[in-house]
C-alpha cells in the first residue's frame, strides 16, 4: 500500500469512528409526526372597538415564535391560520398546561411605583434569563435598556426602603423593597418559583408581551401512532431497498459492487451523525429525503465504474483508467447534485416545517453522497488497486493488465 492511500485510508476511518462517537452520544431530534407533541389553536381576541390589523397579527406571530424558541423545542410549527387564528405544534411537549402558560400569555410586564403609576414595562427589558438568587433558588436575571436602567435607577433612588410591585398581566408578581439603588440597569426577580415556571418566565419576559390577547380554541395532545406506524413501513421499505441495492452492486460490480456498499455505509453514518450534531429534526418527510439520497449515492457510484470501463476498453492502464474514469465522473455527479442541491436550499426557504426537514435531510445526504462517491470508494479502490492490480482489472471485465 502506498503512503498516500494509507494516509487517506486513515482519514476516513477517523471520520467513520468520529460518527459512530457522535451517534452514541448525540441522539437524533424527532419531529411531531415521529414523537407526539402538543397542537395549539388560539384566536386573537382584541378589545371592543379595537381593529385587528395584519400588522398586529403578524406580531402576534413573531412574539409567539420567540417564545417557542425560547422553549428550545425542536422543529415547531408556528403559523396563521386565516385572519385570527395562529396555530402551534410543539414536539415533545405533552404539559398543555404548560403550553398554554407560555404561548398565551399577553404578558405584559409593568414595574409600579408605591403609589400604583406604571415607571417601567416589557418594553424597556433588554434581556431576561433563568438564574439563582443567593440563596441558590431559581430566579430570573433581567437587564434593562439603557432608557429603561435609568428609569429603574431614578426609581429605585426616590423609593428607596419602599416596595415598588412587579406586576405580570395585572397580578402582583413580586413586591420587593428597595434595601439601595440600582444603578447598574440589572435587577432580579426572585419568588417560589420552581425552576420550570422560572425559565417560562423568563421566556415571556425576554420574548415581549403579545399586542392583542390570544384565546385558546383548541389544544390537544398528538400521539405519534400514525408517524411510528409510517416511520416502521418507511424504515422496512428503505432496509429492502437497500440490500437489493447492496446485492445488485455486488452480483454485477463483484469486488468494486462490494467497496461502493462499504462507502453506502459510511454514508449512512455520516449523515445521521451530521443530523444528530447540528440537531436537525428527522420527519416523516425527511426520512424519504434520506432514503431519496441513497439512490442518489449509489447511482453515483455505478456512474463512476462505467466510467472507469469505458477507459480501461480504450486501452488504459488501470490506475491511469481509474484515474481518469472518476475525473469524467466528477463532472456528471456534480451537475446531477447541484441542481438538486439548489432546490433542497429553495425548499428550504420557502418551505413549513415538515418540508424543511425533508430540505435538511436532503441537503446533508446530496453532501455525504458526494463526499462517499468521490473520496471513500475512490480511497478503497486506490488501496485495492496497489494491493493487486492484474487480480483487481478482472472484475471490470479486463485481464492482464499491469499496474
Amino acid at each position: 500500500m502506498r503512503r498516500g492511500s494509507g494516509i487517506r485510508l486513515g482519514s476516513i476511518v477517523a471520520v467513520a469512528v468520529i460518527a459512530a462517537v457522535i451517534l452514541t452520544q448525540m441522539p437524533i431530534n424527532l419531529g411531531l409526526d415521529l414523537q407526539g407533541g402538543v397542537h395549539v389553536v388560539m384566536e386573537a381576541q382584541p378589545d371592543e372597538g379595537e381593529r385587528l390589523t395584519e400588522d398586529v397579527m403578524n406580531r402576534a406571530l413573531a412574539v409567539i415564535d420567540r417564545r417557542v424558541n425560547g422553549l428550545g423545542v425542536a422543529e415547531p410549527i408556528v403559523q396563521r391560520q386565516g385572519s385570527r387564528r395562529i396555530i402551534v405544534e410543539l414536539p415533545g411537549i405533552s404539559d398543555q398546561q404548560q403550553a398554554i402558560d407560555v404561548i398565551g400569555k399577553t404578558a405584559q410586564l409593568e414595574i409600579k411605583d408605591p403609589t400604583g403609576k406604571t415607571v417601567l414595562t416589557g418594553a424597556d427589558l433588554k434581556d431576561a434569563v433563568l438564574s439563582r438568587d443567593q440563596l441558590g433558588r431559581p430566579s430570573v436575571a433581567i437587564e434593562f435598556s439603557d432608557a429603561g436602567a435609568k428609569k429603574f435607577a431614578a426609581l429605585t433612588t426616590t423609593f428607596q426602603g419602599q416596595q415598588i410591585p412587579h406586576v405580570l398581566d395585572g397580578e402582583v408578581l413580586v413586591n420587593p423593597q428597595v434595601r439601595e439603588p440600582i444603578l447598574g440597569g440589572k435587577g432580579q426577580i426572585t419568588g417560589q418559583f420552581s425552576v420550570e415556571e422560572a425559565k417560562n418566565l423568563a421566556v415571556l419576559l425576554k420574548a415581549g408581551s403579545l399586542p392583542v390577547p390570544m384565546e385558546v380554541m383548541e389544544i390537544r395532545n398528538v400521539g405519534p401512532t400514525l408517524g411510528r406506524e409510517s416511520v416502521d413501513r418507511s424504515v422496512k421499505a428503505g432496509v429492502l431497498g437497500m440490500i437489493l441495492v447492496a446485492l445488485y452492486m455486488l452480483f454485477y460490480y463483484k469486488l468494486p459492487g462490494l467497496i461502493a456498499n462499504i462507502a453506502l455505509v459510511v454514508y449512512v453514518g455520516i449523515v445521521l451523525a451530521a443530523m444528530a450534531a447540528l440537531k436537525a429534526t428527522l420527519t416523516l418527510p425527511g426520512i424519504a429525503g434520506f432514503i431519496l439520497t441513497v439512490g442518489m449515492a449509489v447511482d453515483a457510484n455505478v456512474i463512476i465504474f462505467e466510467r472507469i470501463k469505458e477507459e480501461l476498453s480504450n486501452g488504459k492502464r488501470l490506475r491511469a483508467a481509474i484515474d481518469a474514469g472518476f475525473g469524467r465522473a466528477f463532472t456528471a455527479i456534480l451537475d446531477a447534485n447541484v441542481t438538486t442541491l439548489i432546490t433542497a436550499l429553495v425548499l428550504f426557504y420557502y418551505g413549513t416545517s415538515s418540508i424543511r426537514g425533508f430540505a435538511v435531510t436532503l441537503t446533508l445526504g446530496i453532501l455525504a453522497s458526494m463526499f462517499t462517491a468521490i473520496v471513500v470508494t475512490r480511497v478503497l479502490l486506490t488501496v485495492i488497486v496497489d494491493a493487486n492490480p492484474e487480480k483487481f482489472g478482472k472484475y471490470f471485465g479486463v485481464r492482464g493488465l499491469a499496474k
